[in-house]
């Protein structure tokens, strides 16, 4: 959820980038920082906490340099405070970057070698090494951020000022949004178009590999290979509503797209990749505690509930720990066997759901200790909980949970991670490898994201069915659930997700040929037993809906329709399909004309039994 803004013209920028990151602030931060050019020199002041705290430190210092850098940031790699608040600086440049490096450690035991001393415990700062590092070779700007995002993996968003550069700012990006506006005689560069809306309406977005050198009276664009690239000016004409959109047709689109930004923010400063450990002070459970848990259980309503679902099968399999799942509504109302040394999980984007509430206070009362997995900080959940774990995924307006859902996924492979490094489970080692594919699942649904033509043709073909069936197995056999949850909620067709195995046993007399049948199949241990249910289906003259692994090419022989999937290791799987039958859904609910962001006899938070 962290915010730019950067200002080039010939006003104070000062009180123009605090007015940007004023406007930023919905999207959450726990520091924020600015840095403006002024007299041929940087001065850079941060702060830990809310936007007045930076404030604070600003007054008294006459800052009116007319170019600038503006931050709030989300702690990913180190705790929140004024050393790790951006901007970062190197060699008489600053920068500021949303995103994370994944290969920051190799660059910065390199930069290290090469005399570097780091001042935080960023992947920024690494970045800003890497810059001042060509900078000395270039002279050029540009041309040393266009030679350090060479040397980068991940996603990035970033800006740059130079103080042997005065009169602009460099901006660049891959998998994080950045948008340029241009007035008269300035121009802005920001994460989200509503931090500039008071100064300007025509705006430029940037695309991926893009790199754009700012000044008061130009833009220049260029692309990975340096040479010049154009892209088009858009005119913003959004009322309110449609700005908080971003240029969306539906929040729910929005909130679809954001799920790369919602894991980051999630994975954001608590994880460390030398230790492959995650720390999770705010669980409120020491290792002890941790160690000596006899059981786990899951109780949550909804599509928590699917998230839920997923956790036992990561928990069970990577913690070695027997799980229970249960749904709310039905714990409160049995006598559940619950022990003082069980640890008793709840899942809530609210924190007010009432039947979570109440199962949550039944455990307490029987001994037990409650962590929640909560979106909202301070809900009655959080409060009456011995720990959180805060999703961190910024308000979702849409009815139907998307990015909450991601976020909840996300907090669960954070938990059974730490579960399984202090229960002995996994070694340092193995810890760092499930680190390193956690935090490469943004760039994977990046991917997914980028295909939604594909999702909105296969739409076309099906929008007019009355009745879909989804089958999973193993750890998406839930995503089948959540999957036919998504279509049922906005579409109000009629769906059923079930344990690909289990048609067998019922479902499989109702399959016809106007019974789409959507299938997941990644190639993992359950693949061949997948297939031989997908065949089932298509005996039965169904038209099979397809989500495969890249690569795989028999299945999508047999498939009426396919959509490919990253392959990755089975674990994690759940996040990347969840995004696909996402889209789906959203425009198959669109073609039939069905109001997506806020569907019938739909409230956003159950809190009634």
């Amino acid at each position: 959820m962290c915010g730019i803004v950067g200002y080039v013209g010939h006003q104070p920028a000062m009180p123009i980038l605090l007015a940007g990151l004023r406007r930023l602030e919905y999207r959450g931060y726990d520091s924020a920082g600015i840095a403006v050019l002024q007299v041929g020199r940087i001065e850079v002041r941060r702060s830990v906490g809310k936007l007045a705290n930076l404030e604070q430190a600003l007054a008294g210092h006459n800052l009116s340099g007319t170019v600038g850098l503006g931050h709030t940031r989300w702690a990913t790699h180190g705790k929140p405070s004024e050393e790790n608040a951006h901007p970062q600086r190197s060699d008489g440049c600053v920068l500021v970057h949303n995103g994370i490096i994944e290969n920051y450690l190799p660059l910065k035991q390199q930069l290290q070698k090469d005399g570097y001393r780091f001042e935080s415990e960023t992947d920024t700062e690494v970045v800003a090494h890497l810059i001042g590092h060509h900078l000395k070779r270039t002279r050029s700007l540009a041309e040393a951020v266009r030679l350090a995002v060479r040397e980068i993996r991940g996603s990035y968003a970033i800006a740059a000022v130079c103080e042997s550069e005065p009169d602009s700012l460099v901006a660049a990006r891959s998998g994080c949004p950045l948008v340029i506006g241009r007035t008269a005689d300035a121009a802005l560069v920001a994460s989200d178009v509503i931090a500039m809306l008071t100064h300007t309406r025509d705006v430029t977005y940037l695309e991926d590999g893009d790199l754009a050198v700012v000044t008061a009276s130009d833009v220049r664009i260029s692309g990975t290979d340096g040479r010049p690239v154009r892209r088009a000016t858009t005119r913003i004409t959004w009322d309110a509503a449609a700005a908080e959109k971003s240029g969306y047709p539906h929040f729910m689109l929005k909130e679809i797209h954001e799920q790369p930004q919602t894991i980051l923010d999630t994975l954001r400063g608590r994880y460390s990749f030398e230790t492959g450990e995650v720390d999770l002070p705010e669980i409120g459970l020491t290792r002890a505690q941790l160690a000596d848990v006899g059981r786990i259980w899951i109780v949550a309503c909804g599509t928590s509930w699917h998230a839920g679902l997923v956790g036992k099968y990561l928990l069970e399999e990577m913690v070695r720990t027997p799980v229970q799942v249960d749904i709310g509504s039905e714990f409160r109302y049995r006598d559940p066997l619950v022990r003082k040394d069980d640890l008793f999980i709840t899942v809530s984007q609210s924190g007010e759901t009432a039947d979570t509430l109440a199962a949550a206070r039944e455990a307490k009362g029987k001994g037990a200790r409650v962590l929640s997995i909560v979106n909202v900080v301070g809900s009655t959940l959080a409060r009456e909980s011995d720990g959180v774990l805060y999703t961190h995924c910024g308000p979702e307006i849409g009815v139907a949970s998307t990015k909450a859902f991601t976020a909840q996924l996300t907090a669960l492979y954070l938990l059974a991670l730490h579960l399984a490094r202090v229960r002995g489970a996994l070694n340092a080692h193995d810890g760092r490898v499930w680190l390193e594919r956690i935090v490469a699942l943004p760039t994977r649904v990046e991917h997914i994201l980028k295909r939604d033509a594909e999702l909105l043709a296969i739409a076309k073909r099906y929008h007019m069915k009355r009745n879909f069936l989804y089958l999973g197995r193993g750890i998406n056999y839930p995503i089948a659930l959540e999957g036919a949850l998504k279509l049922k909620e906005i579409s109000y067709i009629h769906a059923e997700g079930y344990a690909a195995g289990e048609m067998k046993h019922g479902p499989i007399a109702l399959i016809d040929e106007d019974m789409p049948v959507v299938v997941l199949a990644p190639r993992d241990r359950l693949y061949e037993k997948t297939v031989s249910n997908l065949m089932e289906v298509k005996a039965r003259n169904a038209p099979v809906i397809a989500f495969i692994s890249e690569g795989e090419r028999d299945l999508g022989k047999v498939a009426d329709a396919v959509f490919t999937i990253p392959d990755v290791p089975a674990l994690l799987t759940p996040i990347l399909y969840t995004v696909a039958l996402q889209l789906l859904a959203y425009h198959i609910a669109v073609l039939r004309g069905a109001d997506v962001d806020q569907p019938r006899n739909l409230a956003k938070s159950v809190t009634v039994e």
